[in-house]
């Protein structure tokens, strides 16, 4: 990759982006008409100094996640996406690799979601992305890295959690998870970064390895369930949680909400003022 190639043409599409496209604020004293590249940084889930970096050539090969989330936050079509990985000295992932494409469709249903807690994983249960009042809901996903952003990990090594479960419901959990992971498996068999997932599930978690070799039967049609989250600041919130799958990108989109005029809706719309706030300090 020729440095000054990249990093232009990422300042460029920043440049381009009206900060009101992608739910950015702007005060009245605002003079850029673009992202700043803090904002960017912020959208793509990488630091600011890194971009910095990329954008200045001080930084080359970023990562096909790298690249990926920058795709999506900078809202470009499938031309510039393509453009982007080949600026990057990648090659744009094929249908044999599991996407992680938000495409322009699914990403105007999550800005219009922008006050609800959603959450986007895509086949091998991988964070893609989780909105800010999902974040106030559940805790940051920011700093999450490599097996922490992946939902069949955090289950099995039953990493700290605010959704609260019995161990039944819990251990049904973690056998759905992997149920789905296996039937992804079967459907992407080229997938490198799938396959080495998997192995590093297995070597890393007994429980993990135990249903995999089980014979577990395929996972629950019903996607729509209730979930209490032991929220810090307000207290159980009990939501009704639906995973909607969309299908011609084999993204999991996971929406929690509340009947309105709840005791749980009341604590709900509190929790994502909290951490909101909490967020931008």
């Amino acid at each position: 990759m020729e440095a000054w190639e990249f990093g232009p043409t990422v300042r460029r599409w920043r440049d381009r982006l009206a900060p009101e496209a992608v739910g950015v604020r702007v005060g009245r004293r605002r003079r850029a008409g673009g992202l700043r590249r803090e904002e960017l940084a912020a959208l793509a889930g990488i630091s600011a100094d890194y971009l910095t970096r990329l954008e200045q050539g001080r930084a080359a090969a970023p990562s096909a996640q790298v690249v990926e989330s920058l795709a999506r936050a900078l809202r470009l079509s499938d031309p510039e996406r393509d453009l982007l990985y080949r600026l990057a000295g990648q090659i744009a992932p094929g249908p044999d690799i599991v996407p992680s494409r938000v495409p322009p469709s699914v990403q105007r249903l999550l800005d219009r979601l922008s006050h609800t807690p959603v959450v986007v994983y895509d086949a091998s249960w991988t964070l893609v992305l989780a909105n800010a009042p999902y974040d106030a809901l559940m805790g940051e996903t920011a700093t999450w890295r490599g097996l922490e952003r992946n939902a069949v990990w955090r289950n099995v090594a039953r990493l700290p959690s605010r959704v609260a479960h019995t161990p039944r419901e819990q251990s049904e959990h973690e056998a759905r998870l992997v149920a789905d992971l296996r039937l992804t498996a079967s459907r992407y068999p080229a997938d490198r970064t799938l396959r080495r997932l998997i192995t590093d599930l297995a070597a890393g978690s007994p429980r993990f390895a135990e249903l995999w070799d089980a014979d577990t039967p395929p996972p629950l049609t019903d996607t729509s369930r209730q979930k209490t989250i032991n929220h810090p600041a307000v207290g159980p919130i009990t939501l009704d949680c639906d995973t909607l799958l969309v299908a011609l990108d084999d993204l999991r989109v996971t929406v929690y909400t509340a009947e309105p005029g709840t005791e749980d809706a009341d604590r709900l719309a509190l929790a994502i003022v909290l951490g909101t706030q909490s967020l931008q300090l």
